[in-house]
């Protein structure tokens, strides 16, 4: 079962969202917030799996509200505006409901998100200190201590270690998902990086070895929020 909550400034769009769930039978919603910065404050406490998140909201854009979030859930982008889409996909958003959403488009994008969270599950058992990468045919571990960083191009994910590059077709979300959040942070739309193995930071680059690896406005404040500063 995966936990959720919807944030919109409508509540008439936090009905149909609330409906739609009611008929899906692995999703949970625990809340709804026509005020995003009570969501804020509930997920402060609160473990989460999804968010189904309005973008165009008064106070806080749902962009800037998923930016906010040091531990990032999943998330369902909800809009009017076709224009969002973009910007929504390149935070790897599980789905993009365009308004008004059936109720077949809906659950399309629950069971999008379903697969990945049992991807996540299966794939990271609990205190598990590796992974296994599909490359082509093959699935090869990799020691989590050992992963320096992951770069992302178009559907292939690289998976980079001192010893080896792994390169496996995947999304980022789906490469994403297997990482503990506490050690590993996204800090560009094209790399994620494992916070102990950050030899040199500044403030619009981090170095790992010979490495340098942009920091992106829209990331950096997770990573600082991340390592304390």
């Amino acid at each position: 079962m995966m936990k959720a909550i919807a944030v919109d400034d409508e509540r008439i769009a936090l009905d149909i969202v609330q409906a739609h769930a009611a008929k899906v039978p692995f999703i949970e919603i625990k809340a709804v917030f026509t005020d995003a910065f009570q969501a804020l404050d509930y997920l402060q406490k609160e473990p989460i799996d999804l968010i189904f998140l309005d973008i165009k909201m008064p106070d806080i854009s749902g962009i800037d509200f998923f930016h906010s979030l040091s531990r990032k859930p999943f998330v369902i982008f909800t809009t009017a505006y076709t224009e969002h889409a973009v910007a929504g996909f390149e935070l790897d958003a599980i789905d993009y409901l365009l308004k008004p959403f059936s109720l077949a488009r809906f659950i399309k994008g629950c069971n999008k998100a379903y697969e990945l969270f049992n991807y996540r599950n299966s794939n990271q058992p609990e205190l598990s200190e590796s992974l296994y990468v599909k490359t082509g045919h093959e699935q090869v571990r990799v020691e989590l201590h050992e992963i320096l960083y992951l770069e992302a191009a178009g559907n292939y994910v690289t998976f980079v270690t001192p010893s080896k590059s792994l390169l496996s077709r995947s999304t980022f979300a789906e490469a994403i998902a297997l990482l503990p959040a506490n050690r590993f942070v996204r800090i560009h739309r094209s790399f994620v990086v494992a916070v102990n193995k950050i030899d040199k930071l500044e403030k619009t680059q981090v170095t790992i070895g010979n490495k340098i690896i942009p920091v992106s406005e829209a990331y950096a404040q997770e990573l600082f929020s991340l390592i304390g500063r």
